[in-house]
């Protein structure tokens, strides 16, 4: 069996959904009915064009998480890859930071640099972690990621992009010259100008959209230069 259906880590992850469920219910029946023109993730956006930090802090106290089928996935890319290091942007409350950092310990090590721009959700994440058992492979950066992930990023193999939409395109940017030959970047909740650059084989990419939890524009890079 591997660290995922084991203790203390089976465990954690059975709580932090049944949390996420109840912090994120309203706001889940909001986006299910319709929120703004219809397009949630158009929505969010507009609403960050405006100012993503006063939005993101809006959502303080949501988890906005990863599904479980999505986690699965995180750390079957991470195991598959042979990951030792990675980079997330948009830890929250840690519960895809618990998957990908179980995936660093069952392949005998390695770093996870995550970012979350909440001071209260990075703390939480790291006090999810610890009680997993996987806080010793994991550096959460307290701030924006455009410059929390700036420095001291080591060659990275994996790459999650789960925070600010309209970020994505600016973050993997920043990140390319770190990206070894085959690593991986998922993008969740992916779109426009992101989706437009990691699916032209001209910007050393080859992409393909992920075929569950549909209508979300998941999407699953591997860097090709």
């Amino acid at each position: 069996m591997d660290t995922l259906d084991l203790a203390p880590v089976a465990g954690v992850l059975t709580r932090l959904f049944d949390e996420a469920a109840t912090a994120d219910g309203a706001l889940m029946a909001q986006v299910a009915d319709g929120w703004g023109d219809g397009d949630p993730v158009a929505e969010i956006l507009a609403r960050e064009a405006v100012d993503y930090r006063g939005l993101y802090h809006g959502f303080a106290a949501n988890y906005l998480n990863v599904s479980a089928e999505f986690g699965q996935f995180l750390y079957v890319c991470a195991r598959a890859r042979q990951a030792r290091n990675v980079v997330e942007f948009g830890t929250s409350f840690g519960i895809s930071t618990i998957y990908l950092a179980a995936a660093l310990r069952d392949n005998g090590g390695g770093r996870l640099v995550g970012t979350e721009l909440e001071p209260t959700k990075a703390r939480r994440a790291m006090e999810n972690l610890a009680a997993a058992g996987l806080a010793d492979l994991v550096d959460v950066r307290v701030g924006d990621a455009l410059e929390t992930l700036r420095d001291d990023i080591e060659e990275v193999d994996l790459v999650l992009l789960d925070g600010a939409f309209s970020l994505y395109l600016p973050v993997l940017h920043g990140l390319e010259h770190r990206l070894r030959p085959g690593a991986l970047v998922v993008g969740e909740n992916a779109s426009g100008d992101y989706l437009r650059y990691v699916r032209d084989p001209r910007n050393g990419y080859r992409s393909v959209a992920l075929p569950f939890d549909a209508g979300r524009g998941n999407e699953l890079s591997v860097r090709t230069a």
